[in-house]
């Protein structure tokens, strides 16, 4: 079995090869947060060392470069002037082949993976071609392949975007309508196994577990433990079809803030599912409101 989807992920050795083309654009999208939702990545991860070319954005930041700035949460789906704005201003058009990676600078807690797929859910689906380096930073390491230290950056270009790209996310009723629907819908929880079960701590709200109606695929059991790279394609759909995803009319995927969320969506794209959702704000939003099921089954 095969991704259906192969062109959204290229391996180091071909990222090597093709480093210097003129069309490609190599984002390192790493997140080092701190309490604040401030972004530390830059100073401490991307300025030590870096693919060479590779310029820096600011993702995983509160109000990043892929995020609504005026929105009352974190990382939710920017506008399309806001967009636009921040393509231009990358060296970004339809033209160019955008390659984005991550690192893990603090193992469980800034995942690059998480990161980079936060990316490119949000670059595919308002008309940006993307892949991402699979196994990230850390492959791209354990290749053996040149870190430079040079500052970089790309000539702005003119991107004008071809869809508002909403059909990537979904909204709280969306979420709740899906859950009362006969329609094989299946709402699935990206963190760990033991958010969803209840035995964490509260971390987006005051209460604990998951959405009452939700299946758990946490978004590590999407990536070899080893080198951090997607599960081949066998592996994959068998553990997303375990809860009935790649069979589902429609997938929604949520997390705490909309960003774990988006290896399973990423993961199910790859393998040909186009019906996929991400609930923008996840817990973060659905907390906000006592009123919308939980279940906690550590009580």
């Amino acid at each position: 079995m095969k991704y259906a989807n192969p062109q959204y992920l290229v391996e180091a050795k071909w990222l090597n090869t093709h480093i210097g083309d003129n069309n490609i654009r190599i984002f390192d999208v790493t997140g080092m947060l701190t309490s604040k939702l401030q972004n530390l990545a830059g100073e401490r991860h991307y300025e030590q060392g870096h693919i060479p070319g590779a310029m820096f954005m600011d993702v995983a930041s509160a109000k990043g470069t892929l995020s609504n700035t005026e929105a009352s949460l974190p990382w939710m789906w920017p506008t399309v002037e806001q967009f636009q704005t921040a393509m231009s201003e990358h060296g970004v058009n339809q033209k160019v082949h955008v390659i984005v990676y991550a690192a893990t600078p603090r193992p469980g807690v800034d995942n690059g993976t998480m990161w980079s797929t936060r990316a490119w859910w949000t670059l595919h689906h308002m008309g940006v071609r993307c892949s991402i380096l699979n196994g990230g930073w850390e492959k791209w390491i354990a290749d053996g392949y040149a870190v430079s230290q040079t500052m970089s950056s790309y000539a702005p270009m003119q991107f004008q975007a071809a869809t508002p790209g909403r059909e990537a996310i979904v909204e709280r009723s969306q979420v709740l309508s899906a859950l009362e629907s006969t329609a094989n819908t299946v709402v699935v929880d990206a963190l760990s196994a033991e958010s969803f079960s209840g035995r964490d701590k509260p971390r987006y709200g005051s209460r604990k577990g998951h959405i009452t109606g939700a299946v758990s695929i946490p978004m590590s059991e999407m990536l070899d433990a080893d080198t951090g790279t997607f599960l081949k394609a066998e592996e994959m759909a068998v553990r997303l079809e375990k809860h009935g995803l790649l069979s589902a009319n429609r997938v929604i995927s949520y997390c705490g803030g909309g960003i774990a969320a988006t290896v399973d969506a990423f993961c199910l794209a790859l393998l040909g599912h186009e019906n996929v959702a991400v609930y923008d704000g996840s817990l973060l939003d659905w907390l906000q409101d006592d009123a919308h099921p939980m279940t906690d089954p550590s009580l």
